[in-house]
């Protein structure tokens, strides 16, 4: 069981810290709330105590015996900040102690995740922006904020991220600590496929695939929480989008193709993690196939979808990355990294992740195993665990083939 602080400033986004709350206790963490006397004013003390089970308290004179402001910092494997307002990053960075919160940042040896959530102009100030380039400086996670609606009838930059989002990103650390989520991306445009294409068979069937898209979210919510402006090419994918990334939906493989192409123009990184569909048939019917009726089909005729990958990577600029995933089985022609490295080569792309789809391993579930190819012979595995550990190994290779920037 690990032991985790839960740290909650006062901003009308401390509602969500009782989600979050939730989230992190039913994975069977000790969580104990450490709120501002501001957060208070959102969500009552009483709240806190009966989702942790642990004593609240926001001022360094209660519980003096345990000397509450050194020992809860101490004992902590990973404090959590959410909502971090602007004033509490301000005091944060200014290594401030005027309350138990403050105090307890100062006294964690433990990683630290600051969740921001403020007004559009508080967050793009020039103080707030100094605070956090301190704070991650430091070693401490800033995760972006999500764009949408605010208070009132604003939206723009400051939402707080949904606390699913908070809760995976959480877990990715406490596992591999804070260098799991550094700012390697930062200035970075990152173009994401994911989920399945479906190609209509008549105005109600279609031929699709089991991808369900969690791999590719996690890939697009690890790279935005390392800095990366994330466009997410969508196929048939019913999830929240992650926060501080743009979604483009599509359906077919040539709507997929279509989007990718026009959003990787000037990409530093093209994920195709989507299942693109290979085939689609030739003459959709323009209207329901029934059984029993003269249109009844006796076959079905396919033709050839776009190779989008061989394209992008036929079309891909000087330094731009290009990384294909494949979903293999072994067959008697060969294993299943046997067939990854001839896709690989007959690709060209400059990295494949590959997955082992056998026994229905993969698809639809929560955790993943991959093996990164590359080219010049490197293999890199990523063990099994959760899809957002997953695409921070994935991300971490691609990060160690990137050019540098122009300028750094």
């Amino acid at each position: 069981m690990s032991r985790i602080v839960l740290g909650v400033s006062g901003g009308v986004a401390a509602y969500k810290a009782a989600l979050l709350l939730r989230a992190l206790t039913e994975a069977g963490h000790d969580v104990r709330v450490v709120p501002t006397p501001g957060a208070l004013h959102f969500v009552g003390a009483a709240t806190f105590e009966a989702l942790s089970g642990n004593p609240v308290t926001t001022d360094v004179w209660s519980d003096v015996p345990e000397v509450a402001h050194v020992r809860i910092g101490q004992e902590a494997d990973l404090v959590v900040v959410a909502p971090a307002t602007a004033d509490l990053l301000a005091r944060a960075a200014a290594g401030r102690a005027d309350d138990l919160l403050t105090a307890t940042l100062l006294t964690a040896h433990c990683p630290v995740v600051f969740v921001p959530a403020m007004h559009t102009e508080m967050w793009l100030h020039p103080a707030t922006q100094d605070n956090v380039a301190t704070l991650r400086r430091r070693g401490s996670v800033v995760l972006p904020p999500a764009v949408g609606r605010l208070t009132g009838p604003d939206s723009g930059p400051g939402r707080l991220p949904e606390p699913a989002d908070i809760a995976a990103l959480a877990a990715v650390v406490l596992a591999d600590g804070a260098a799991a989520l550094p700012q390697d991306l930062t200035g970075r445009r990152v173009v994401i496929s994911a989920g399945g294409t479906r190609e209509p068979l008549d105005p109600v069937r279609y031929l699709g695939n089991r991808s369900s898209g969690k791999q590719g979210w996690a890939l697009a919510r690890i790279a935005a929480a390392r800095g990366a402006e994330v466009v997410l090419v969508a196929a048939n994918v019913e999830l929240p989008a992650p926060f501080g990334v743009r979604v483009v939906p599509v359906g077919t493989a040539e709507e997929l193709r279509a989007a990718v192409i026009a959003e990787s123009a000037d990409a530093d990184v093209v994920v195709m993690a989507a299942a693109v569909a290979d085939f689609r048939p030739a003459s959709p019917a323009p209207t329901k196939l029934k059984k029993g009726a003269a249109s009844e089909p006796s076959a079905v005729e396919l033709v050839r979808t776009p190779d989008v990958l061989a394209e992008l990577v036929a079309k891909r600029p000087s330094g731009q990355l290009v990384v294909g995933f494949a979903a293999e089985t072994g067959d008697a022609e060969g294993d299943v990294l046997a067939h990854a490295r001839a896709k690989l080569a007959r690709k060209g792309c400059d990295l494949l992740v590959v997955n082992d789809v056998s026994a229905g391993q993969v698809f639809g579930r929560p955790d993943n195993a991959v093996v990164v190819l590359a080219p010049d012979g490197a293999s890199t595995e990523v063990s099994h665990g959760s899809k957002d550990a997953v695409a921070a190994g994935i991300w971490a290779a691609v990060a160690a083939r990137l050019s540098p920037r122009s300028g750094h």
